[in-house]
C-alpha cells in the first residue's frame, strides 16, 4: 500500500456500559487522533452492546468496508466479554486457547493467581496474532483487518505503538484550527464558498463558549500542508473583510 493511497478505518465500540452512559466512552478520539496521525482516516464509529449477533453482523459489515475495523471492549475475563469469541464466528474460525498468550499472562501472574477467570482472557480465535500489552499482561488480538483492544483507555491506548509494524497507512492526516470571536451564521455562506473552492480539504465549523466568549473554531483537515495554507489564507481574508476577531489560531 502506497502512501498515496486513501486509507480507512471503522471503529467499533462494544458495551452495554458505554449505551448505558455508565462509562464515558474515550477511547474514539484516542484511536481517531492515532489513526489520523498515520494516515489512516476512520470512516464510521459504532455503539453496540455485549450481543453476539449484533457484534458478528456489524463487524462482517465493517470489515468488508474498510481497510481496518478497531474494536474496544469484551475481552476481559468475565461472563459478558464475549468479543473474542464473536470475532471468531465472524470469520468461521475455532474459538481456542492461544499456546503463545497462555505463557505471556502464566508468566505475568504469580503462582496460583492465574486463575480460571484470567485465562479466559487468552482464549482467541484460532491463529489470532497477538498484541502485546505492557500495561497488565492480558494481550489482544488481529484476525486479517480486525484488531481487537481491551476497553479500559490507559491500557488500550499503552497497546497502541505495538500495532504501527501492523497498520499501513497513506500521509498523515493534518489539522489547524482557527477560533474566531463570531458566531456560525455570520461566517456560514463565506466558509460554504471557500469549502467549495477547495475540495481537497476538510472544513469543520464548531462553535464554543469559553471563559464567557461565545466563538466558532474553524478545523481544516487534509493530507496537504499547501492546501491547508492555500484554505487558510482565503478564510483570512473574508474575516479581515468582515472585521472578525480572530481569538486564537
Amino acid at each position: 500500500m502506497s502512501k498515496n493511497t486513501k486509507v480507512n478505518a471503522a471503529i467499533l465500540i462494544i458495551g452495554n456500559e458505554i449505551l448505558s452512559g455508565r462509562t464515558q466512552d474515550t477511547n474514539t478520539s484516542t484511536l481517531a487522533t492515532w489513526l489520523n496521525s498515520i494516515g489512516v482516516k476512520v470512516n464510521e464509529v459504532r455503539i453496540i452492546p455485549d450481543q453476539e449477533d449484533i457484534i458478528i453482523e456489524t463487524l462482517n459489515l465493517l470489515r468488508k468496508s474498510n481497510n481496518y475495523v478497531f474494536t474496544t471492549g469484551g475481552i476481559g475475563p468475565t461472563h459478558d466479554d464475549i468479543t473474542a469469541q464473536s470475532v471468531a464466528k465472524a470469520f468461521g474460525l475455532k474459538y481456542e486457547l492461544h499456546k503463545e498468550g497462555y505463557k505471556i499472562l502464566e508468566a505475568y501472574y504469580q503462582p496460583g493467581e492465574f486463575n480460571e477467570g484470567r485465562q479466559k482472557m487468552i482464549w482467541m480465535p484460532a491463529n489470532a496474532d497477538l498484541i502485546l500489552n505492557p500495561t497488565s499482561g492480558a494481550p489482544g488480538f488481529s484476525v486479517e483487518n480486525v484488531f481487537c483492544l481491551p476497553g479500559v483507555p490507559s491500557i488500550m491506548k499503552s497497546m497502541l505503538g505495538g500495532l504501527k509494524n501492523k497498520i499501513v497507512g497513506g500521509e498523515p492526516i493534518l489539522s489547524y484550527t482557527i477560533s474566531l470571536k463570531t458566531v456560525e451564521s455570520e461566517i456560514a455562506n463565506s466558509l460554504t464558498k471557500v469549502q467549495e473552492e477547495n475540495q481537497d480539504v476538510e472544513i469543520g465549523s464548531y462553535p464554543f463558549f469559553h471563559a464567557g466568549k461565545l466563538g466558532v473554531s474553524i478545523v481544516l483537515r487534509s493530507e496537504n500542508k499547501s492546501k491547508i495554507d492555500q484554505c487558510n489564507s482565503q478564510i483570512l481574508k473574508f474575516v479581515n473583510d468582515k472585521k472578525i476577531e480572530v481569538v486564537d489560531r
